[in-house]
Protein backbone atom coordinates (compact mmCIF):
# COMPACT_ATOMS: atom_id res chain seq x y z
CA UNK A 1 0.00 0.00 0.00
CA UNK A 2 1.18 3.51 -0.57
CA UNK A 3 0.30 6.68 1.15
CA UNK A 4 0.93 10.40 0.93
CA UNK A 5 1.39 12.99 3.74
CA UNK A 6 1.94 16.12 2.80
CA UNK A 7 1.17 17.67 6.49
CA UNK A 8 4.92 17.94 7.62
CA UNK A 9 6.98 20.93 6.67
CA UNK A 10 5.48 20.67 3.12
CA UNK A 11 7.73 17.84 2.36
CA UNK A 12 6.15 15.13 0.43
CA UNK A 13 6.83 11.69 2.74
CA UNK A 14 5.87 8.63 0.46
CA UNK A 15 5.31 5.73 3.19
CA UNK A 16 5.29 2.07 1.33
CA UNK A 17 4.34 -0.95 3.10
CA UNK A 18 5.41 -4.32 2.22
CA UNK A 19 4.41 -7.32 3.71
CA UNK A 20 7.43 -9.82 3.67
CA UNK A 21 6.62 -13.15 2.74
CA UNK A 22 7.09 -16.05 5.87
CA UNK A 23 6.13 -13.36 8.43
CA UNK A 24 3.06 -12.72 10.18
CA UNK A 25 0.12 -9.87 9.33
CA UNK A 26 1.53 -8.52 13.05
CA UNK A 27 4.79 -8.86 12.09
CA UNK A 28 6.08 -6.76 8.77
CA UNK A 29 8.14 -4.25 7.52
CA UNK A 30 7.60 0.04 6.61
CA UNK A 31 9.96 1.18 4.90
CA UNK A 32 9.81 5.32 4.78
CA UNK A 33 11.54 7.35 1.80
CA UNK A 34 12.06 10.75 2.41
CA UNK A 35 12.58 12.50 -0.85
CA UNK A 36 13.57 16.14 -0.45
CA UNK A 37 11.96 17.81 -4.01
CA UNK A 38 12.96 21.50 -2.69
CA UNK A 39 16.31 21.47 -1.58
CA UNK A 40 19.89 22.00 -3.24
CA UNK A 41 20.17 18.18 -3.05
CA UNK A 42 18.23 15.67 -4.43
CA UNK A 43 18.78 12.28 -2.05
CA UNK A 44 16.89 9.74 -0.98
CA UNK A 45 17.21 8.54 2.74
CA UNK A 46 15.28 4.96 3.54
CA UNK A 47 14.90 3.51 7.02
CA UNK A 48 13.40 0.34 7.45
CA UNK A 49 10.63 -0.09 10.44
CA UNK A 50 9.56 -3.22 11.73
CA UNK A 51 6.17 -3.04 12.92
CA UNK A 52 5.40 -5.35 16.23
CA UNK A 53 2.50 -5.81 17.92
CA UNK A 54 -0.29 -3.32 18.57
CA UNK A 55 1.01 -3.45 22.25
CA UNK A 56 4.49 -2.56 21.13
CA UNK A 57 3.31 0.82 19.25
CA UNK A 58 5.57 3.10 21.81
CA UNK A 59 9.01 1.71 19.90
CA UNK A 60 7.05 2.16 16.49
CA UNK A 61 6.61 5.79 17.81
CA UNK A 62 9.82 6.46 18.87
CA UNK A 63 11.25 5.38 15.78
CA UNK A 64 9.10 7.70 13.86
CA UNK A 65 10.25 10.56 15.55
CA UNK A 66 13.96 9.60 14.91
CA UNK A 67 12.90 9.39 11.23
CA UNK A 68 11.46 12.84 11.93
CA UNK A 69 14.43 14.12 13.68
CA UNK A 70 16.56 13.18 10.94
CA UNK A 71 14.76 15.16 8.65
CA UNK A 72 14.93 18.24 10.26
CA UNK A 73 18.53 17.82 10.20
CA UNK A 74 18.41 17.53 6.57
CA UNK A 75 16.43 20.49 6.06
CA UNK A 76 18.74 22.40 8.23
CA UNK A 77 21.75 21.46 6.14
CA UNK A 78 20.55 22.28 3.21
CA UNK A 79 19.18 25.73 4.24
CA UNK A 80 22.88 26.32 5.58
CA UNK A 81 24.12 25.33 1.87
CA UNK A 82 21.62 26.96 0.04
CA UNK A 83 22.32 30.48 2.00
CA UNK A 84 25.78 29.72 1.61
CA UNK A 85 25.02 29.66 -1.81
CA UNK A 86 23.51 32.52 -2.22
CA UNK A 87 26.15 34.73 -0.23
CA UNK A 88 28.79 33.01 -2.62
CA UNK A 89 29.24 36.85 -4.47
CA UNK A 90 28.65 38.95 -1.53
CA UNK A 91 30.83 40.96 0.24
CA UNK A 92 33.75 39.79 1.95
CA UNK A 93 33.30 35.97 0.53
CA UNK A 94 36.14 35.78 -1.50
CA UNK A 95 38.34 36.39 1.76
CA UNK A 96 36.43 33.72 3.09
CA UNK A 97 37.09 30.97 0.60
CA UNK A 98 40.85 32.01 0.58
CA UNK A 99 41.06 32.03 4.62
CA UNK A 100 39.09 28.14 3.84
CA UNK A 101 41.81 27.24 1.28
CA UNK A 102 44.75 28.84 1.55
CA UNK A 103 47.02 28.56 -1.39
CA UNK A 104 50.18 26.49 -1.38
CA UNK A 105 51.82 28.54 -4.32
CA UNK A 106 53.65 31.48 -3.43
CA UNK A 107 52.52 34.69 -4.99
CA UNK A 108 53.73 34.85 -8.36
CA UNK A 109 55.45 38.84 -8.56
CA UNK A 110 55.07 41.39 -11.43
CA UNK A 111 58.23 41.11 -13.93
CA UNK A 112 60.61 43.80 -12.96
CA UNK A 113 61.22 45.57 -16.11
CA UNK A 114 64.30 46.87 -17.91
CA UNK A 115 64.98 50.35 -16.90
CA UNK A 116 68.19 51.57 -18.28
CA UNK A 117 68.42 55.71 -19.77
CA UNK A 118 68.95 55.92 -23.37
CA UNK A 119 72.27 57.47 -24.02
CA UNK A 120 72.20 60.70 -25.54
CA UNK A 121 75.84 60.84 -27.00
CA UNK A 122 77.78 57.88 -28.96
CA UNK A 123 79.08 54.82 -26.87
CA UNK A 124 81.93 52.75 -27.79
CA UNK A 125 82.24 48.77 -27.66
CA UNK A 126 83.34 48.51 -24.28
CA UNK A 127 80.98 51.25 -22.42
CA UNK A 128 77.57 49.44 -24.56
CA UNK A 129 79.34 45.87 -23.52
CA UNK A 130 78.97 47.42 -20.13
CA UNK A 131 75.36 48.47 -20.58
CA UNK A 132 74.14 45.21 -22.17
CA UNK A 133 75.34 43.35 -18.38
CA UNK A 134 72.80 45.64 -16.85
CA UNK A 135 70.10 44.23 -18.85
CA UNK A 136 68.01 41.14 -17.87
CA UNK A 137 67.39 39.39 -21.30
CA UNK A 138 70.97 39.67 -22.55
CA UNK A 139 69.95 38.04 -25.51
CA UNK A 140 67.14 40.30 -27.11
CA UNK A 141 69.42 43.84 -26.01
CA UNK A 142 70.53 45.06 -29.47
CA UNK A 143 66.64 45.31 -30.55
CA UNK A 144 65.32 46.30 -27.54
CA UNK A 145 67.76 49.62 -27.01
CA UNK A 146 67.34 50.48 -30.83
CA UNK A 147 63.46 50.09 -30.66
CA UNK A 148 63.77 52.67 -27.45
CA UNK A 149 65.86 54.80 -29.51
CA UNK A 150 63.10 54.87 -32.43
CA UNK A 151 60.51 55.30 -29.81
CA UNK A 152 62.23 58.18 -28.43
CA UNK A 153 63.68 59.76 -31.67
CA UNK A 154 67.15 59.77 -30.87
CA UNK A 155 69.84 60.74 -32.48
CA UNK A 156 71.42 59.17 -35.73
CA UNK A 157 74.67 58.75 -34.18
CA UNK A 158 73.68 57.34 -31.09
CA UNK A 159 72.00 54.24 -33.15
CA UNK A 160 74.65 54.22 -35.44
CA UNK A 161 77.35 53.62 -32.78
CA UNK A 162 75.02 50.26 -31.70
CA UNK A 163 75.13 49.45 -35.51
CA UNK A 164 79.15 49.74 -35.17
CA UNK A 165 78.88 47.85 -31.86
CA UNK A 166 76.98 45.41 -33.38
CA UNK A 167 78.74 45.04 -36.54
CA UNK A 168 81.97 44.63 -34.69
CA UNK A 169 80.96 41.17 -32.60
CA UNK A 170 79.47 39.82 -36.12
CA UNK A 171 82.01 39.89 -38.69
CA UNK A 172 80.50 43.19 -39.89
CA UNK A 173 77.29 41.86 -40.24
CA UNK A 174 73.93 43.90 -38.98
CA UNK A 175 70.56 42.01 -39.00
CA UNK A 176 67.47 43.39 -40.91
CA UNK A 177 65.25 44.57 -38.29
CA UNK A 178 67.94 46.72 -36.89
CA UNK A 179 68.84 48.22 -40.47
CA UNK A 180 64.97 48.86 -40.74
CA UNK A 181 64.84 50.73 -37.66
CA UNK A 182 67.79 52.79 -38.15
CA UNK A 183 66.29 53.75 -41.78
CA UNK A 184 63.36 55.31 -39.95
CA UNK A 185 65.95 56.83 -37.56
CA UNK A 186 67.67 58.59 -40.52
CA UNK A 187 64.03 59.62 -42.16
CA UNK A 188 62.74 60.99 -39.31
CA UNK A 189 65.66 63.02 -39.14
CA UNK A 190 66.34 63.41 -43.12
CA UNK A 191 70.12 62.26 -43.11
CA UNK A 192 70.33 61.52 -46.78
CA UNK A 193 73.52 60.50 -46.86
CA UNK A 194 73.13 57.73 -43.87
CA UNK A 195 69.65 56.83 -46.18
CA UNK A 196 72.00 56.08 -49.01
CA UNK A 197 74.41 54.07 -47.03
CA UNK A 198 71.86 52.08 -45.70
CA UNK A 199 70.13 51.38 -49.33
CA UNK A 200 73.30 50.49 -50.53
CA UNK A 201 73.64 47.88 -48.07
CA UNK A 202 70.61 46.70 -48.32
CA UNK A 203 70.53 46.34 -52.80
CA UNK A 204 73.79 44.60 -52.52
CA UNK A 205 72.30 42.09 -49.54
CA UNK A 206 68.72 41.46 -50.17
CA UNK A 207 66.65 40.76 -52.97
CA UNK A 208 63.34 41.72 -51.75
CA UNK A 209 62.24 44.23 -48.86
CA UNK A 210 59.25 44.29 -46.43
CA UNK A 211 56.76 47.29 -47.91
CA UNK A 212 57.63 48.86 -44.68
CA UNK A 213 61.27 49.31 -46.02
CA UNK A 214 60.01 50.45 -49.43
CA UNK A 215 57.98 53.20 -47.97
CA UNK A 216 60.88 54.42 -45.79
CA UNK A 217 63.17 54.59 -48.63
CA UNK A 218 61.07 55.83 -51.13
CA UNK A 219 60.67 58.26 -48.49
CA UNK A 220 64.05 59.04 -47.84
CA UNK A 221 65.20 59.16 -51.48
CA UNK A 222 63.02 61.50 -53.00
CA UNK A 223 64.53 64.96 -51.82
CA UNK A 224 67.93 63.56 -52.77
CA UNK A 225 69.67 63.57 -56.03
CA UNK A 226 68.74 59.91 -56.77
CA UNK A 227 65.04 60.24 -56.37
CA UNK A 228 64.38 58.33 -60.09
CA UNK A 229 65.66 55.26 -57.40
CA UNK A 230 62.56 55.53 -55.33
CA UNK A 231 60.34 55.22 -58.77
CA UNK A 232 62.31 51.89 -59.36
CA UNK A 233 61.40 50.89 -56.22
CA UNK A 234 58.10 51.87 -56.64
CA UNK A 235 57.56 49.39 -59.78
CA UNK A 236 59.69 46.36 -57.58
CA UNK A 237 56.96 46.82 -54.79
CA UNK A 238 54.37 46.54 -57.49
CA UNK A 239 55.36 43.54 -58.68
CA UNK A 240 53.82 41.75 -55.16
CA UNK A 241 51.16 43.76 -54.16
CA UNK A 242 49.64 47.52 -55.13
CA UNK A 243 51.10 50.38 -53.42
CA UNK A 244 49.76 52.74 -50.85
CA UNK A 245 48.58 56.13 -51.27
CA UNK A 246 51.55 57.09 -49.39
CA UNK A 247 53.89 55.48 -51.62
CA UNK A 248 52.05 57.26 -54.59
CA UNK A 249 52.23 60.56 -52.75
CA UNK A 250 55.69 60.04 -51.62
CA UNK A 251 57.39 59.73 -55.53
CA UNK A 252 54.56 62.53 -56.84
CA UNK A 253 56.19 65.14 -54.39
CA UNK A 254 59.48 63.95 -55.40
CA UNK A 255 58.99 64.50 -59.35
CA UNK A 256 57.54 67.45 -58.20
CA UNK A 257 60.17 68.49 -56.13
CA UNK A 258 62.56 67.82 -58.53
CA UNK A 259 60.03 69.67 -61.77
CA UNK A 260 59.34 66.53 -63.33
CA UNK A 261 55.70 67.67 -63.92
CA UNK A 262 54.65 64.72 -66.53
CA UNK A 263 55.85 61.88 -63.78
CA UNK A 264 53.69 63.51 -61.40
CA UNK A 265 51.14 63.48 -63.64
CA UNK A 266 51.39 59.78 -64.45
CA UNK A 267 51.72 58.46 -61.01
CA UNK A 268 48.63 60.89 -60.55
CA UNK A 269 46.38 59.16 -63.10
CA UNK A 270 47.97 55.32 -62.10
CA UNK A 271 46.46 56.10 -58.82
CA UNK A 272 43.30 56.95 -59.68
CA UNK A 273 43.12 53.62 -61.85
CA UNK A 274 43.43 51.58 -58.83
CA UNK A 275 40.55 53.14 -57.27
CA UNK A 276 42.46 54.42 -54.73
CA UNK A 277 41.47 57.90 -53.22
CA UNK A 278 44.61 60.67 -52.85
CA UNK A 279 45.70 61.77 -50.04
CA UNK A 280 44.57 65.49 -49.90
CA UNK A 281 48.49 66.58 -49.54
CA UNK A 282 49.12 65.39 -52.90
CA UNK A 283 46.25 67.22 -54.28
CA UNK A 284 47.74 70.18 -52.78
CA UNK A 285 50.77 69.61 -54.35
CA UNK A 286 49.72 70.03 -57.78
CA UNK A 287 48.19 73.29 -56.57
CA UNK A 288 51.31 74.17 -55.09
CA UNK A 289 53.45 74.02 -58.07
CA UNK A 290 51.21 75.74 -60.44
CA UNK A 291 51.69 78.69 -58.65
CA UNK A 292 51.96 81.86 -61.13
CA UNK A 293 51.94 79.45 -63.49
CA UNK A 294 50.30 79.85 -67.00
CA UNK A 295 49.74 76.68 -68.87
CA UNK A 296 46.09 76.13 -70.47
CA UNK A 297 46.62 72.34 -69.87
CA UNK A 298 47.86 72.15 -66.26
CA UNK A 299 45.09 74.67 -64.84
CA UNK A 300 42.87 72.36 -66.96
CA UNK A 301 44.12 69.63 -64.92
CA UNK A 302 43.42 71.29 -61.69
CA UNK A 303 40.16 72.57 -62.27
CA UNK A 304 39.85 68.16 -63.00
CA UNK A 305 41.06 68.24 -59.73
CA UNK A 306 38.25 70.34 -58.24
CA UNK A 307 35.58 68.28 -59.94
CA UNK A 308 36.93 65.11 -58.17
CA UNK A 309 36.98 66.92 -55.01
CA UNK A 310 33.20 67.92 -55.93
CA UNK A 311 32.47 64.42 -57.30
CA UNK A 312 33.53 62.77 -54.34
CA UNK A 313 32.08 65.11 -51.66
CA UNK A 314 35.98 65.55 -50.68
CA UNK A 315 36.58 68.40 -48.41
CA UNK A 316 39.81 70.22 -48.21
CA UNK A 317 41.31 71.55 -44.98
CA UNK A 318 41.95 74.46 -44.42
CA UNK A 319 45.71 74.75 -45.46
CA UNK A 320 44.31 72.55 -48.49
CA UNK A 321 42.20 75.55 -49.04
CA UNK A 322 44.89 78.25 -48.83
CA UNK A 323 46.86 76.39 -51.83
CA UNK A 324 43.55 76.54 -53.89
CA UNK A 325 42.73 80.20 -52.74
CA UNK A 326 46.76 81.09 -54.00
CA UNK A 327 46.88 79.48 -57.11
CA UNK A 328 43.56 81.01 -58.35
CA UNK A 329 44.61 84.59 -57.88
CA UNK A 330 48.17 84.11 -59.03
CA UNK A 331 47.25 82.58 -62.46
CA UNK A 332 48.69 85.60 -64.76
CA UNK A 333 46.24 87.71 -66.63
CA UNK A 334 43.15 87.00 -64.35
CA UNK A 335 41.63 89.05 -61.90
CA UNK A 336 40.84 86.19 -59.37
CA UNK A 337 40.24 87.54 -55.51
CA UNK A 338 39.70 84.97 -53.25
CA UNK A 339 38.33 84.93 -49.39
CA UNK A 340 36.73 82.83 -46.56
CA UNK A 341 33.48 82.99 -45.70
CA UNK A 342 30.55 80.57 -44.17
CA UNK A 343 27.55 79.48 -45.63
CA UNK A 344 24.06 79.88 -44.27
CA UNK A 345 21.48 77.65 -43.78
CA UNK A 346 19.49 78.27 -46.95
CA UNK A 347 23.54 77.51 -48.88
CA UNK A 348 23.91 81.20 -49.89
CA UNK A 349 27.38 82.69 -49.32
CA UNK A 350 28.01 85.61 -47.62
CA UNK A 351 30.74 86.79 -49.89
CA UNK A 352 29.26 86.40 -53.25
CA UNK A 353 25.34 86.08 -52.58
CA UNK A 354 25.31 82.88 -54.81
CA UNK A 355 23.83 79.81 -53.85
CA UNK A 356 26.11 77.01 -53.06
CA UNK A 357 25.46 73.66 -55.02
CA UNK A 358 23.73 71.32 -52.74
CA UNK A 359 25.22 67.65 -52.24
CA UNK A 360 21.56 66.66 -52.05
CA UNK A 361 19.10 66.13 -55.07
CA UNK A 362 16.48 68.29 -55.92
CA UNK A 363 13.06 67.28 -57.17
CA UNK A 364 13.96 67.91 -60.83
CA UNK A 365 17.44 66.11 -60.39
CA UNK A 366 15.27 63.31 -58.66
CA UNK A 367 12.82 62.71 -61.06
CA UNK A 368 15.87 63.15 -64.02
CA UNK A 369 17.30 60.18 -62.53
CA UNK A 370 14.85 57.75 -61.89
CA UNK A 371 12.92 58.47 -65.50
CA UNK A 372 16.66 57.58 -66.64
CA UNK A 373 17.42 54.55 -64.42
CA UNK A 374 13.68 53.02 -65.56
CA UNK A 375 14.28 54.02 -69.11
CA UNK A 376 18.19 52.43 -69.27
CA UNK A 377 18.20 50.21 -66.23
CA UNK A 378 14.36 48.62 -66.32
CA UNK A 379 13.22 48.81 -69.43
CA UNK A 380 16.61 48.73 -71.13
CA UNK A 381 15.03 49.37 -74.89
CA UNK A 382 15.66 46.17 -76.67
CA UNK A 383 13.89 43.45 -74.07
CA UNK A 384 15.60 40.05 -75.67
CA UNK A 385 18.86 41.72 -74.73
CA UNK A 386 18.26 40.90 -71.07
CA UNK A 387 15.24 38.20 -71.27
CA UNK A 388 14.42 35.36 -73.42
CA UNK A 389 11.33 34.09 -75.42
CA UNK A 390 10.67 31.70 -72.41
CA UNK A 391 10.25 34.46 -70.05
CA UNK A 392 7.23 35.47 -71.97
Amino acid sequence: MTFYFTGIRSFPKLWKSNSYFGLSSSHSYLSLFLKDCYGIRNQEKCFSVKTMSAQNTKAMNLLIAKARCVRKLDESSNKQVSADSSHMFAAGAAKKRSQMNPSSKDPVLPPVENIIQLPTKPLNSEEWDKLKEEFKEKANFENWIILQMVKCHSSVDVAKSVLAWVAAKNSGIVGYDLLVKYLYLCVFHKQTSEIIDVYEIMKARYKRLESGAYTLLMRGLIYTDRWREALLLLEDLKKVMIPSKKNYDDCIQGALFHQDVNVAWNLYQELLSHDIVPMLETLKAFFDFGKDMKDDQYSNKLHNILLYLRNNQLYPGESFAHSIKTWFESIPGEQWKGQFTTIQQSGQCLGCGKTVESIHLSSEEYEFLKAKIMRDVIDGGDQYKKTTPQSF
